[in-house]
């Protein structure tokens, strides 16, 4: 079904690569204009060589209110508008356990996970409530969002998080016509699982097809996931076609949340120092 975005602008974080990447590409498919923010300044401006006026590149540091406020900006100045903010942006952060994270870590996580949404929020609802046509607002949160043991704490507790966010969102934003949902990956092929992990970049694509065969018959789909799993379910969440649908967290984890059995940290870590011993 082409032109599922036909017409709409939208602001994706992090979209320089894996998921990001993935909704970025997805989008432009489907119709959108779009600003594609991001730190890596290399990779953000081979994106918008490849998709011409159809995507434009910003460097968005969204540590920074003032970056992400720049990057809604340009979406209106550029294609005159804004329809979807995809906050997506993330890193593992401390990877500390509970008993050892220090408040200098857990602050760096908490801005780059937690912050980066709630402030994703406030400058895309400010300029939805000017156009006066509502929007989308769509996060990234985790299945460690849902459930304790999926990661580090200072990361699982900044997914959990976003929950509140969305909730919150809801009893503010929704009178406004404004929907605000969060998808919950679960493991999904991407760069940032590599490098989570301990494993080089340049050997991020190698560790990904390993922790398919190690991990994926044991996820109740019988694979991982991968970057348009995602995609498709952000352009569900930004098109008219949730147009009744606020308020949700939505696991895209291939059924792991409601049936894995296993210790997903563990399980990777282990095969993370497999793979790099090897």
């Amino acid at each position: 079904m082409p032109d599922r975005l036909k017409g709409k602008v939208a602001v994706i974080t992090g979209a320089a690569s894996g998921i990001g990447r993935g909704g970025a590409e997805l989008f432009v498919a489907e119709g959108a204009k779009v600003v594609a923010a991001d730190i890596n300044d290399e990779a953000g401006a081979t994106l918008q060589r490849e998709y011409g006026g159809s995507l434009v590149y910003v460097h968005t540091d969204v540590t920074s209110e003032a970056d992400i406020a720049a990057a809604v900006d340009r979406a209106v100045s550029e294609f005159g508008k804004l329809d979807i903010m995809f906050n997506n942006a993330g890193a593992q952060g401390d990877p500390s356990p509970l008993v050892e994270i220090g408040s200098e870590g857990f602050d760096r996580t908490i801005a780059l996970l937690t912050r980066s949404v709630v402030l994703g929020h406030k400058y895309a609802a400010q300029q939805f409530r000017r156009q006066g046509t509502g929007g989308s607002i769509v996060s990234t949160a985790s299945a460690a969002g849902l459930q304790g043991g999926w990661s580090a704490a200072g990361y699982t507790i900044a997914k959990h998080a976003i929950v509140g966010v969305v909730r919150q969102a809801v009893a503010e934003l929704a009178p406004l016509g404004i929907r605000s949902n969060a998808i919950a990956p679960g493991i999904i092929r991407t760069p940032i699982m590599a490098r989570s992990f301990g494993v080089p970049p340049n050997q991020a694509d190698a560790f990904s097809d390993f922790l398919e065969e190690k991990l994926g018959a044991s996820q109740p789909i019988g694979r991982l996931g991968l970057p348009s799993d995602i995609a498709e379910a952000a352009l569900w969440l930004g098109s008219d076609a949730s147009s009744f649908v606020t308020g949700i967290v939505l696991p895209v984890d291939g059924g792991a949340t409601a049936a894995y059995a296993g210790g997903f940290a563990a399980d990777v870590v282990a095969a993370a120092n497999e793979f790099t011993t090897r």
